[in-house]
């Protein structure tokens, strides 16, 4: 863990800080590549990015404060949801799209991968605070986080997310866990690589995008399942599973329709730059 990239008197930098504000960048340099190769211009893709990490901060925020019930989190320096981010994100730059009468489907192709990129770097920063790690493991690359937020303790596993551990472990006993962080780093970074090889097909507006949503819907419903989680539903499913599910069936229903709208020529399949 390295919680703390480095200190200036009373004054740190986090890892987690930086490398958010590096996800940040390296997306909106691919998103303005992207806006580029289709033809709109990167300052468009700079001003929509804007829009969605505004929106992308509220909706994070607003997600943790539903889920969890802690209105104080809004000011609070922690007390952020992914799902959430991406859900206010993508409606404050479908907002911004309308408005400035952009091509919906183009531009949400465009800033596919990027969200895929920086949603993975996102998660590294995760690793080095300890926050969002999986559930106990005795496999070899299992970590231990005791400056986790919170630490990864037998006491804690037990409270906050309702672990079954052996009662003869005290409670102050580190545990190692799933570094489900880097699980779905490494998975991330697969569906970016993806994403960025299929940038450049014939297929039709959103196309791209409706990929993005079925990949990391996967991602997340797999993953969860060994995520320390307080938040199940029916069946041992979180919320996030649930979500999860919603743009897995979202995306594959939009990808038929749009298969189905291309073969039937009610709409123009839009060539990848070249």
């Amino acid at each position: 863990m390295l919680p703390t990239l480095f200190r200036i008197g009373h004054f740190s930098v986090s890892t987690y800080g930086v490398l958010v504000a590096a996800a940040a960048l390296v997306a909106g340099w691919v998103a303005a590549r992207g806006f580029r190769e289709h033809g709109l211009g990167s300052d468009a893709a700079w001003r929509l990015f804007v829009y969605a990490l505004i929106g992308g901060f509220a909706g994070g925020r607003l997600y943790y404060v539903l889920l969890y019930g802690d209105p104080g989190a809004l000011l609070a320096r922690g007390g952020f949801v992914w799902y959430g981010g991406l859900i206010g994100g993508a409606a404050a730059v479908w907002f911004a799209i309308r408005r400035k009468r952009l091509p919906l489907g183009v531009a949400a192709d465009a800033f596919a991968p990027a969200l895929a990129l920086g949603q993975g770097i996102g998660r590294i920063g995760c690793f080095f605070s300890g926050d969002s790690y999986g559930l106990p493991s005795d496999l070899p690359w299992a970590v231990a986080f005791p400056r986790g937020a919170p630490p990864s303790t037998a006491g804690v596993l037990r409270s906050e997310f309702g672990v079954m551990l052996p009662s003869d472990i005290p409670d102050s006993t580190l545990v190692a866990v799933h570094p489900t962080m880097l699980y779905s780093a490494l998975a991330l970074s697969l569906i970016f690589t993806v994403l960025w090889a299929l940038r450049r097909r014939s297929v039709p507006a959103g196309w791209l995008f409706a990929l993005y949503l079925v990949l990391t819907g996967i991602e997340r419903f797999f993953v969860e399942f060994v995520r320390a989680k307080d938040d199940r539903l029916l069946w041992g499913f979180t919320t996030a599973q649930a979500i999860a599910a919603v743009a897995i069936v979202g995306g594959s229903t939009l990808l038929l329709l749009l298969a189905l709208r291309a073969r039937r020529g009610m709409r123009p399949v839009v060539a990848g730059a070249g």
